[in-house]
């Protein structure tokens, strides 16, 4: 983002900023191209997880296989407009030069590269709902919205010749039951790391991004990035704030447990959300092949994913320790079903 063009950063204003513009743009994109859309065939991948849970990885192993259409950066920044934007945009023609993300953890992107990009829609579209000035609370978006995303989702897969949808969100956390509900044919993946291991590197990623520059706070506030970092709001559970400094690590400690909390009961009640074990996927050698047959795709050998570095203190926090236990024990039930 730092490298941004004068250019760039003017049409992501002018994309991005305005939910008006937003709304309008996504209207015309609507009435030139829906009709020519595909049928929905509600057979979609969502992945969804809290951040740093490994879910970027998992998409892109999937994306792989070539059976999804997905956002990717050559839609930014018209991402609700990808049929009229690939009209008048060159970027999808070639992928264009790789370099890591601002992350900094090693992972490459260009042009192709899928991206957690469709959450510009629920803050366009539902934003008032959720979203709150010191956190996100949970979502329970109303079927025409619902409606609406379908709508993009087909639109997504014109502009891309494909009939299944790949989505990485981790925002849909707070709104996974009523997506769950609404797409029963799809799959939803929910990631799932070791506490501590998770806990320190949001906490890594907090203080990397808390002297983000203006435009790069603007840019990861229009795509509804609030994980950490500073435009950081936390997700509230039960609607109150949280508590805690996000300069500890028992503040983000905290988060993961009442994010795992929540998510464990979220797959305990719907079949088609399975928990993954993101932190095994690269030693256990039933894992990935399990995940193909469930999302229908080849278990091709791993390219993208890697093994994820652990990071604990002795003795550790016990409470997070057994729910990510009954985690494992909900990854292995569904991946074995």
């Amino acid at each position: 983002m730092a490298d941004y063009s004068a250019l760039d950063r003017l049409l992501h204003r002018l994309a991005l900023a305005s939910p008006m513009r937003a709304e309008m743009l996504h209207d015309i994109e609507r009435g030139l191209h829906l009709k020519a859309a595909p049928a929905d065939t509600g057979q979609h991948v969502f992945i969804c997880g809290l951040a740093r849970a490994g879910t970027t990885i998992l998409m892109r192993e999937i994306h792989r296989s070539g059976a999804f259409g997905s956002l990717t950066y050559a839609d930014m920044p018209f991402v609700l407009a990808p049929n009229l934007w690939h009209r008048i945009s060159a970027r999808d023609q070639k992928a264009g030069p790789r370099a890591e993300r601002a992350h900094g953890d090693g992972i490459e992107v260009d042009f192709h590269s899928p991206e957690a990009l469709d959450e510009v829609y629920w803050r366009i579209f539902a934003g008032g709902d959720y979203i709150r000035r010191d956190r996100l609370i949970p979502h329970r978006p109303d079927r025409e919205t619902v409606a609406g995303y379908r709508d993009l989702i087909r639109l997504i897969l014109l502009r891309t010749g494909k009939n299944r949808y790949l989505s990485k969100n981790n925002n849909n956390i707070l709104r996974l039951p009523a997506l769950a509900k609404a797409f029963p044919d799809a799959v939803f993946l929910v990631p799932v790391r070791d506490p501590e291991s998770h806990a320190n590197s949001l906490l890594a990623q907090h203080r990397r991004f808390t002297g983000s520059d203006p435009f790069t706070q603007s840019y990861m506030q229009w795509l509804g990035h609030h994980e950490f970092g500073a435009t950081h709001r936390p997700f509230a559970w039960n609607g109150s704030p949280a508590a805690g400094d996000p300069e500890t690590l028992a503040y983000w400690m905290a988060q993961w447990t009442a994010a795992h909390e929540v998510l464990l009961d979220v797959a305990r009640a719907h079949a088609n959300v399975l928990i993954v074990p993101s932190d095994r996927l690269a030693e256990d050698a039933a894992i990935w092949p399990a995940i193909a047959r469930r999302v229908g795709i080849d278990p091709a050998p791993l390219k993208e994913i890697r093994a994820m570095p652990v990071r604990r203190a002795e003795g550790g926090d016990a409470s997070a320790d057994a729910l990510y236990r009954a985690l494992a024990d909900s990854a292995a039930a569904a991946l074995a079903a």
